[in-house]
């Protein structure tokens, strides 16, 4: 069992959300005995934690019980954990050029023990059952929830009931099932299960999971904050003196039920209550379109939700057509202090999964990369400013890849024996991303060797990086001027990506020469710029390229229509 040095003793008491009548803390938790409301939040003794905080924690293992006096749980002798939080915060570097946001994290929460962030909270809610002496719960789930608890629940001897609905893949209901939990599928959507298990719940008499009415699920969430708190200062440093800990503009995450922002955004109101950062960030919220009760009721200026009766959509982990209280609480939230609402398809979310894994080296469910779809949505849209500071929470890993998200031509297969014959060519899988994966997709055939002239090492590898999970193609890279002139003259390649800025011999010299050699003039050049070009320079420009890129604007929509016109005007003159 884990031991927290030098904690202090728990005092927490219950505040209801709805009158602010204060009751003593029980599990499970009552509702509210002045009005009825059955929203109330754990309050602490916030002063004695600052005196604490931070210095009592450079003593303690990185988990997220390195919180405990802001999480109810009377003894530590009741934890039971897996070694859940601490999950690594980290920065992306490929995506971020890409984007042009030099302060974008990714906070990978696949790093948990059943590679959910549902770990926290199955963490901290199975330690308060066990000290109330409860020996059966039930959870309705669309996947991870239930994963998380039959681990945690296996680990404290409680007894659990899953119900989930079909639509949740065959082989989270295995890894449900392996634990012990009784497993109990439900032929409808997840809010019927809900409705299901909360009858089953009353039959047998057995305490049931409430979602985000349950003080531990959203107090587990807290931990985010506290974490990302002390590792954004890590990265960044501190904001100001006398400020040890630092918050990002914005937190991103795809929701379900809602409730880990919820939780994050509690987290940081307190920090920001005890002095520890300056400020509290902006909340995104996002929801894939075929079920995003939040983002269309937000958009009609509703403050509570309109149900969804019928989903459509394939990230069923985030498919619950009735968030409830939730979105009532975040509505009021983002309508105060800024924030976002915002839906993706399957298509994008897909997209964003694939660009993860290949860019960041990142493998997630389909439900965290929708959190990064809504990021390139709030970019491109200008409600998220490239200069800021954005965390994405990466919730969960994915699972067996299912074959629709690969294509026909993943796999390449060789015969047994030696072969003469050349392998063929796989064709590139059409796509209609808007991104520059997406465009170079589409690029002709023809184009196989490529030259790249940067002098950027990490924009340089950026740009091999994309252009190898699109092809087989021949790259090779100059990081001068001179030296890249020498390798187009001697390699005669179908296409150059040139970066403008260079030292000694900077882009439009290298143009220049090009376009003197009668047999260089006619290969198509790319310019890839980080400057702000004047009026002067983009003439200087003209007829001697195909397309100018900005850095930083690789996901933008310009990019894919500038390279399927230059694809269309190369195809009709060989027509």
């Amino acid at each position: 069992m884990l031991v927290i040095p030098t904690a202090i003793p728990m005092k927490v008491e219950l505040e209801c959300e709805a009158c602010g009548h204060h009751q003593p803390y029980l599990v499970p938790t009552p509702p509210c005995p002045h009005c009825g409301h059955d929203w109330v939040e754990a309050r602490y003794d916030y002063e004695s934690v600052r005196t604490l905080w931070p210095a009592i924690l450079e003593q303690r293992p990185f988990t997220m019980w390195r919180y405990r006096e802001l999480l109810p749980l009377r003894d530590d002798a009741y934890q039971i954990t897996l070694g859940e939080g601490g999950t690594p915060l980290l920065r992306a570097r490929n995506l971020s050029m890409m984007l042009g946001t030099p302060n974008l994290f990714i906070k990978d929460e696949r790093q948990n023990p059943t590679n959910s962030f549902k770990d926290r909270q199955a963490a901290l809610v199975i330690s308060m059952l066990k000290e109330a002496n409860l020996t059966e719960f039930i959870v309705a789930s669309t996947g991870n929830v239930a994963i998380s608890y039959s681990a945690y629940s296996s680990h404290a001897g409680i007894k659990l009931w899953t119900f989930l609905p079909s639509l949740v893949p065959p082989e989270k209901m295995r890894e449900i099932a392996i634990y012990g939990s009784e497993v109990v599928k439900v032929t409808a959507t997840y809010d019927a299960t809900k409705k299901v298990a909360a009858r089953f719940s009353h039959h047998k008499g057995i305490a049931k999971g409430r979602g985000i009415r349950d003080v531990g699920t959203r107090e587990s969430m807290k931990t985010l904050a506290f974490e990302v708190a002390e590792q954004l200062a890590a990265h960044l440093g501190p904001p100001q003196p006398g400020i040890p800990w630092r918050a990002p503009d914005w937190y991103i995450q795809a929701v379900s039920g809602g409730m880990g922002p919820i939780g994050f955004w509690k987290g940081y109101c307190e920090l920001y209550q005890m002095g520890l950062v300056d400020r509290i960030p902006k909340l995104a919220i996002i929801q894939a379109s075929g079920c995003a009760p939040m983002v269309h009721s937000f958009q009609k200026g509703l403050s509570e939700a309109e149900p969804v009766t019928d989903p459509h959509t394939q990230v069923i982990t985030i498919a619950t057509g009735d968030p409830g209280p939730a979105y009532s609480y975040l509505y009021k939230v983002i309508k105060e202090h800024g924030g976002a609402f915002e839906e993706v398809t399957d298509e994008e979310t897909f997209r964003a999964l694939h660009v993860l894994a290949k860019m960041e080296g990142i493998s997630m469910e389909a439900a965290a990369a929708a959190a990064f779809a809504g990021l390139f949505r709030l970019l491109s849209k200008g409600i998220i400013k490239r200069d800021e500071t954005v965390v994405v929470n990466c919730s969960g890993h994915t699972f067996p890849v299912e074959k629709f998200l690969l294509g026909r031509d993943w796999l390449k297969v060789l015969p047994g024996t030696l072969a003469t014959t050349p392998l063929p060519t796989p064709a590139r899988p059409k796509s209609t991303a808007e991104n520059l994966l997406g465009a170079l997709d589409q690029i002709d055939a023809r184009v196989q060797r490529i030259v790249i002239v940067e002098d950027n090492p990490d924009a340089a590898r950026l740009l091999r990086r994309i252009l190898q999970t699109r092809g087989d193609f021949q790259i090779s890279e100059a990081h001068t001027g001179p030296e890249g002139l020498a390798l187009i003259r001697a390699l005669h390649p179908d296409m150059v990506l040139l970066d403008m800025m260079m030292p000694d011999m900077d882009g439009f010299a290298v143009l220049d020469h090009l376009k003197a050699d009668e047999e260089l003039k006619d290969i198509p050049i790319i310019v890839i710029t980080a400057k702000e070009l004047t009026l002067q320079e983009r003439k200087r420009l003209q007829g001697q390229i195909q397309i100018l890129l900005q850095k930083g604007t690789f996901m933008d929509e310009d990019l894919l229509e500038g390279i399927n016109a230059l694809l269309g005007k190369e195809e009709g003159e060989t027509a």
